[in-house]
């Protein structure tokens, strides 16, 4: 598959809209601004700011560099974006700038004899050669720049009299100015959204807004009714503290998001992306199994670089679609292991998604901890992936392919480098090192790790880029987090959050399973609609406190919203990654769906399992650790019984029986474990029976 293709699917199919092609000085200019904000972000680690004052500094810069990188969509006198060239990254194109290629991140990857895509060549990855007309109309209009410069102004007013600014934010009435301004940055910032992630959460956004100012006159009888709010109160909320668009989201993308996108183009510069494919396919080459295991694996591992489950997708696809085709993977079963691997690489640790840092916000617990939470889940979810596959290797028949990888010994060896700084994070952590630090240390010592490899040490012209592209890649989760701040803003003013868990749970009758149910269907839903980061913040403040009240930690509540807000990417009907794996394979759109379901159920069940049961709280490393264990162990079966519930390898009553079994086992309490125990069993007992009868 070409660079412009694997291009054209991310944009087509991730949440988030594609970035302007940027050339020249201008290109330039962007690629020097944004890596300063990188050093910024760097220095501010171990030279603290003020909270509010670092917050409003880094949307200074954040917020300008969104009008100029992202089209308006508006055509006026313009000929239409497919006449323009194709969408591609902002942090691809700007290597140009400083003379120097992107690093590849599957160049080089091992490939089937005959079968391989076109190899990612470092220089074109995202992008592709356009005539210099086109390149004219993608650069910024007047409008463009005009709307950079006011969103430069606003962000930059309340800091030239910080202190003054924030104690009208206290109690002292704003200025015509203060309002002026805080309404400006509102319609700036749902414009960025717009350009970034779609009109979805724009049209929430400005829901909140409306039930902000006219819900003083709903009935007085209404649970969600309100003594309303006029502009000047609203403006205060939003613009002046930390409650509304420099609220904690915001302060997550400003911290730890922009440190571990930096920390993600190190190591994909310097060539761990494609040690990572090298040795998936090295480590599992040799069984029928082995395409779909290489696959997850990769998929795993390219989750320390890439924060998308659709980049995965289509990163791992433009790779490994030739070896499971050759292997004889069915398309839509090749492109269930595509999206479930894709969609794991944001759930699984150390780097997880956006989401999970603002969980530990919200916890006021160490990242280490969420962390943890992650662990056995995880580990649950690339069980069932491994189990399914196997399954399927039996029933589709595939066999071996021979691939051109070099030894695991030998790659170890000469890149197994690559993992010192991934190990160090989770150290330097259980040393009591803020996340902040230990993520910046690693970064540093990937730095000099790749020196090791001629081809891919960080020259200037890397580190510029890798500097740049922390920026550039937590631009639209910057417009989504400062955006979210209105929702945020809106229903702790309101008393909204405590409101609508009041009717969600009089709603279930305070049933406890019936809420988990209604929560899990209400975050999926949001999720199609707005991308991960947002549909977490939106669930956390209205959906946490519903299950909170009827007995769920915060931990618990938080890391079930977190799941089901990430679940939405392959859930239908929308599952864009499963679209876009479909898209690579050739196979049935809905039929992929319904693979990648099938190889990411444990996910969907698991969650409900550490909400729900006794000992459900031990799925996140919560309690002795003898319980923990035997949580998880028993958890695994659970998991194991599911992909033969669902494997359709054997007969129906097996299958029923398999299904049972796993949903007793998951109420982690001793009779239902003894009883799905015993289902099991039985399941064994009349697979081995009728299999007998078959070969007689």
């Amino acid at each position: 598959m070409s660079d412009r293709r694997a291009a054209e699917l991310v944009a087509a199919h991730e949440q988030e809209r594609p970035a302007r092609q940027l050339s020249g000085k201008l290109r330039l200019g962007v690629w020097i601004v944004g890596g300063l904000l990188s050093v910024y972000s760097l220095v501010v680690v171990f030279r603290p700011v003020e909270s509010l004052q670092h917050r409003m500094t880094f949307l200074a810069v954040a917020l300008p560099l969104v009008f100029l990188c992202y089209r308006s969509g508006f055509r006026l006198g313009r000929r239409p974006a497919a006449e323009e060239g194709p969408p591609g990254a902002v942090g691809g194109a700007v290597a140009e700038a400083a003379g120097k290629p992107l690093a590849a991140d599957t160049a080089g990857a091992p490939q089937a004899a005959g079968a391989g895509p076109e190899p990612r060549t470092a220089a074109t990855a995202g992008r592709a050669p356009e005539p210099a007309a086109a390149r004219r109309a993608d650069r910024p209009t007047v409008a463009d720049w005009a709307l950079a410069a006011l969103a430069l102004a606003v962000c930059v007013y309340p800091l030239l009299d910080f202190q003054a600014f924030r104690d009208r934010g206290s109690g002292a009435a704003l200025t015509d100015l203060d309002i002026a301004a805080g309404v400006l940055l509102t319609v700036l910032l749902l414009e960025a959204v717009r350009r970034t992630v779609g009109w979805s959460l724009v049209v929430i956004c400005a829901v909140f807004l409306v039930y902000a100012y006219f819900g003083g006159y709903l009935p007085i009888d209404w649970t969600i009714g309100h003594r309303g709010f006029d502009l000047e109160q609203i403006v205060s909320q939003l613009y002046t503290g930390t409650e509304g668009f420099f609220g904690v989201p915001l302060q997550v993308a400003a911290s730890y998001i922009i440190l571990f996108t930096i920390y993600g183009a190190v190591l994909d510069l310097s060539g761990a992306s494609k040690f990572f494919i090298d040795l998936s396919f090295a480590a599992f080459r040799r069984s029928r199994s082995a395409p779909g295991r290489t696959v997850t694996t990769a998929g795993f591992l390219l989750g320390t670089v890439s924060g998308s489950g659709v980049a995965t997708t289509v990163s791992l696809g433009s790779v490994a679609w030739p070896v499971l085709r050759r292997a004889g993977y069915p398309k839509e079963s090749a492109g269930g292991i595509l999206a479930a691997g894709g969609i794991g690489a944001i759930l699984s640790p150390p780097t997880l998604g956006a989401a999970a840092f603002i969980i530990a916000e919200y916890l006021k617990v160490g990242y280490l901890q969420v962390l943890l939470y992650a662990t056995i889940p995880t580990i649950l979810y690339y069980l069932g992936i491994f189990l399914a596959i196997e399954i399927d290797s039996r029933r589709f028949h595939t066999h071996a392919v021979q691939v051109d990888a070099p030894k695991v010994g030998r790659l170890l060896l000469r890149f197994g480098y690559h993992f010192s700084s991934l190990i160090l994070i989770i150290v330097l952590m259980a040393m009591d090192r803020s996340a902040f630090q230990s993520v910046v240390i690693a970064t540093a010592v990937a730095f000099l790790l790749s020196f090791l490899d001629p081809e891919h040490r960080m020259t200037p012209g890397r580190v510029g880029e890798a500097l740049a592209r922390g920026t550039l890649e937590v631009l639209p989760v910057t417009a989504v987090c400062a955006a979210a701040g209105i929702i945020v803003g809106v229903i702790t003013q309101t008393g909204l959050g405590l409101n609508l868990s009041a009717i969600i749970v009089g709603v279930a009758q305070g049933n406890l399973l019936l809420t988990t149910l209604m929560a899990a269907i209400a975050v999926m839903v949001l999720g199609l609609a707005v991308p991960v980061t947002a549909s977490f913040i939106i669930a956390a403040v209205i959906i946490g406190p519903a299950l909170t009240t009827l007995g769920v930690t915060q931990a618990e509540a938080y890391m079930f919203i977190f799941y089901y807000a990430v679940l939405s990417e392959v859930s239908p009907p929308t599952a864009l990654s499963a679209v876009a794996a479909a898209a690579i394979t050739g196979g049935n759109t809905y039929k992929t769906m319904m693979m990648t379901w099938r190889y990411t159920l444990p996910a969907f069940l698991v969650p409900f399992a550490f909400v729900l049961t006794p000992n459900g709280q031990a799925l996140l490393f919560q309690g002795p650790l003898v319980t923990v264990a035997v949580m998880a162990l028993v958890s695994c079966v659970a998991v194991a019984a599911l992909a033969l519930a669902t494997g359709g390898f054997t007969g129906w009553p097996e299958r029923a029986l398999a299904a049972v079994a796993a949903v007793l086992l998951l109420f982690l309490d001793t009779t239902p474990i003894v009883a799905g125990l015993a289902v099991l069993a039985l399941a064994a007992a009349v697979h081995l029976i009728r299999r007998r009868r078959t070969s007689a």
